[in-house]
Formats: C-alpha cells, structure tokens, sequence
C-alpha cells in the first residue's frame, strides 16, 4: 500500500475574472522509500496541489473541489485544522521553495529549526539544539555551532536553502514535500542535499514528493514522474520511460529545453567596459572580518558576457554589488567606461546607474508587494526620464511582451505571481532603462526549463540588438556554458581559475573547478 494515495484532486480559486482551476482532477501515488517526482512550468499547479493537502491553500479565495488524500489510512482533505496541525511538520514537513520569506527575520536560525522537536516531540531545548547543530552540519553549513545564533539575513541565498531543508528533516518525518528543494544551492551542496534525501529514504523508509522545473534534477533522483501542465497530469511513468521515451510533446518540449553545449559567435567587441583591478570588499561583525572579495582583477569587453560562478559564499553577488555601488568598497579599483565608479556621488552615481542595472537572485524580496507591476516597471522609466506620462505605457506593454508575461497580468501585485513570473518581472525592470551593462546574479534560477530557455534568449537578443555587456553570476554551470563567451570560477573571495566554457568543461586545471563539475547533477544530458 502507497503512503500516500491522491485520487482525482481538484483546487480552484475564485478571481475577480472569474474560476480559476488550478489542479485538475490529478492522481498519484507516493510509496515509502521512493521519490515521486511532479515536474511542470510556473503556473501548472505543481506546488498548489501539494499545498492544498496540507491546508496550506488560503481559503477563499482557492477551495478543494474534490478528490481525495489518504495518508496513513486518513484523508488529509476531510481533517480540521488542528488534527492538520499535529501532522505537519512531525509526519508530513515541507521545503519551501523561497527561504528569505519563510525563516522569521526576528528569530535566530537556531530558535526556528528547535521549534517544530519542542513542539512535536516535547524534547528538551539543549537536546533540540544539539540535533540541530548536527543538521546544520550535514546540510552543508560551515561552523554549524557558531552560525547557529545568526539571523536570516546573515546567510546567502543558498546557506537560508539549506537551513529551511534541515528545519525540515529535524523531526524525520514520513512523508517529506520538497518544493524546489535546490533552486539556490550551487552544484556541490545541492549533491550533497540530493544524496542525503536519497540517504533519509534507505535509512527510514521516508517516501518523498519532489517538486521541480529542473529536470537534470530528477533525471539523477526520481522513481517516478508526472509531468503536469495547466493543472493536469498530462505523462507520468518511471525515470527511463520518461527521459528516454517521452510521449506527450509538452514532455518532449520540457526535455529540448535543457541547456546543453557552448556558446558559439562570441559578439564581444575589442574595447574593455569594465575593469576590475584588486577589488577588496569586506564586511566587519564586531572583532571579525569577512573577505567576501578578496583582490579581484578581471576585465569584461563590450558586448560580452561574462560568466561567474562558485559555490554559495564565495563572493560571486558581493563582486556584483560591488560594481554598482550597492556595498561599501574596501579597496581597489572599478573603472566603467573609463570612469572610476567608485568615486562617483550623488546626480552622477544615479545617471551612471541608468547604465548599469542589475538583476536580483530573489525576487519576492526585490519587488515592492504595494506597486503593480505597470508601477514596478514605470518607475525607472519616468524616473531616468526616458519615456513621459503619456507614452510609459506603451513601454511598460512592450516590456511585458519582451518577458513573457501576459499584459492583462499589468495591474496584478507581486503576490499575485508564481515564482517564475516574479522574476520575468524583475528581469523586465533591470531592462527598462536599456542599459549598457547587467549584473545578472542567478537571473533564472527560480525559472523552469522553457522559461529559462526563453529568458536566456532574450538576453542574448537584446545583447545583439543593443550591445548589452553582462556579468552573468550563476551555480549553474550548464546555464553558464550555454550563455557565456568566458568563465571565471570564484572560491572563497578569490578566482581560481577562468576560460571558454567549453575548456573548463573539456580540461578543468583546479581540483576546485573539477569538483564542481563533477557535482553537476544529470551532467550525461548536457
């Protein structure tokens, strides 16, 4: 018998325009032991069925339509709230998919990972924590005893991954939801969390459902898929009828969307835009000092991209901000176009930043929640001056077609968007302005394939049509390879080692370089 059976689950939500069905009419199955995993676009009911079974779904506006989800014997659909309660978190844990607003900013990461053993298991709060150090540890955290008492905010993107996928394993639970468990976890850690789900499962028969967009992900961990798309289950079978016999061709598109080989036709010009000479950034905490960059030089010409990459921690986005003034440089030199961007203030740091944009790793923390999106993407174009009142929305239309987005979807707030629709919409912002340079620090990670795969292309095109420079700052070496005319590989503040992708690929020097690649997870589909 399955450990959780879902038979013909349907969740709509009530919209102003109307019913919306999100999940429609789904079955599957998830067994002790095995990995099911569900992989589809934004926007095709992934994540919401999952949510709803949980009661997790904000009711109104959504609402079950029908179905069923037998867990243990129980259907988790016909529980109250608190018979809910008591499986969540000690049966059933979930990994969200968006760290940054699931951990408590006030709470220290140690007050937050206890709280489900105290709560559930009645333990001790000093055992609690050693349980807790000990995760830490094992997903991955450097001094897991000292960083304990830190805040969420004095973590990287991928290091509040791993703290939210440790918060989830404390109470070794049965069934575990992992939703885009390693969307910001650079290569090597996210082996190391795949390989100790994969251990969870031998060592206490736990039965995983793995939500996901990224199929070189699954292609390495999953027993079972189904593919889902606008809210139903359009393939399902094993992990090789899947990946070597797809028959639906929404499959087949998802799979073609891979990014696979090297960038070919490099438009890089001869002139240098961008020059780094011994850039130092630093942050003080009291007696100690972080060299999060560590005497940096590297150059980018005109209409190249540059592509950067590293483990969580390593100084890729603080090199990033670095360059647009947006930390406190330490030392050193950051010359763009000529001028020392480092000496710049006021009215001339604000019209130099009309040439430099940049793109941010999380989205939901970028966007203002109170600005629709015409407002999010009207802002820098009234502000700089480029378009006026009467002809910013046309702009703002021409911006929402460029990124994919409906524009009927011009007037919604942040909320109101998947994760990947999110980030088309920062994307659009940096871009608003036209500007010479992009600093894209993990620009697609929160995408799915295809849609990754169409903003890639974009940039690419508007780096044709516009000349664009970028830094292209990412852990996915194979997003990297696919976009990058060279590659540096950053570790631990300083570079190690850099060349064409597909040198790195074929001949990597550093023992550092070969460990990531080796990390790469389905790398035989590249």
């Amino acid at each position: 018998m399955a450990l959780l059976e879902v038979r013909d689950l349907g969740v709509s939500f009530v919209t102003r325009n109307g019913v919306n069905k999100a999940v429609d009419g789904i079955s599957f199955d998830v067994e002790a032991g095995k990995i099911t995993a569900i992989i589809g676009e934004s926007g095709s009911g992934k994540s919401v069925a999952c949510y709803s079974m949980l009661g997790l779904v904000p009711m109104p506006p959504g609402r079950i339509d029908g179905g069923s989800a037998h867990f243990d014997g129980q259907d988790l659909l016909q529980m109250s709230e608190a018979e809910l309660r008591k499986i969540r978190g000690r049966d059933i844990a979930m990994i969200f998919q968006d760290p940054m607003t699931c951990l408590n900013p006030f709470m220290r990461i140690g007050e937050q990972m206890i709280e489900p053993l105290v709560l559930h298991r009645g333990t001790s709060k000093a055992e609690a924590m050693e349980r807790a150090i000990e995760l830490l540890g094992e997903v991955g955290i450097r001094e897991p005893a000292s960083t304990i008492n830190c805040y969420p905010h004095e973590f990287s993107g991928g290091m509040r991954q791993r703290v939210m996928i440790a918060m989830a394993l404390i109470n070794e639970p049965r069934l575990l939801i992992a939703d885009e468990p390693t969307t910001a976890l650079d290569v090597t850690i996210q082996a190391q969390i795949l390989q100790l789900i994969a251990e969870l499962q031998k060592s206490r028969d736990i039965g995983v459902i793995f939500i996901s967009h990224d199929l070189a992900v699954v292609a390495d961990i999953a027993d079972q898929i189904a593919v889902m798309q606008e809210g139903r289950i359009v393939e399902r079978g094993d992990r090789e009828a899947i990946f070597s016999h797809a028959e639906h061709p929404y499959t087949q598109k998802l799979l073609s969307a891979i990014p696979s080989g090297g960038k070919e036709n490099a438009q890089a010009h001869d002139d240098t835009l961008v020059r780094v000479r011994n850039l130092k950034t630093w942050f003080h905490s009291g007696e100690e000092t972080v060299k999060a960059v560590d005497d940096v030089s590297f150059e980018i010409r005109r209409g190249e991209i540059l592509g950067m990459v590293g483990e969580s921690g390593s100084g890729k986005s603080t090199i990033g901000r670095s360059l647009l003034r947006l930390v406190p440089v330490t030392g050193g030199e950051v010359e763009f176009d000529g001028v020392d961007v480092t000496a710049l203030e006021g009215t001339a740091l604000k019209d130099m930043r009309r040439r430099m944009q940049m793109i941010f790793q999380d989205p939901f923390a970028s966007l203002n929640p109170r600005m629709t999106v015409f407002d999010t993407l009207a802002e820098p174009l009234l502000l700089h001056g480029i378009e006026t009142r009467k002809s910013v929305s046309q702009a703002v239309l021409k911006l929402m077609d460029d990124v994919g987005l409906m524009r009927s979807a011009v007037r919604k707030y942040p909320h109101e968007f998947s994760g990947g629709q999110r980030q088309r919409i920062a994307i659009g912002r940096a871009l608003a302005t036209r500007p010479e340079f992009v600093v894209a620090d993990e620009p697609v990670s929160a995408l799915d394939v295809t849609i990754q795969a169409q903003i890639l292309d974009l940039m690419e095109a508007l780096g044709r049509e516009y000349g664009l420079t970028m830094l292209f700052v990412s852990h996915d070496l194979a997003v990297v390879k696919h976009l990058a005319d060279r590659i540096v590989v950053l570790y631990q503040g300083r570079i190690v080692e850099q060349g064409t992708g597909d040198s790195l690929f074929a001949n990597p020097q550093e023992p550092y370089t070969q460990r990531l690649l080796g990390a790469i997870p389905g790398r035989h589909l590249l």
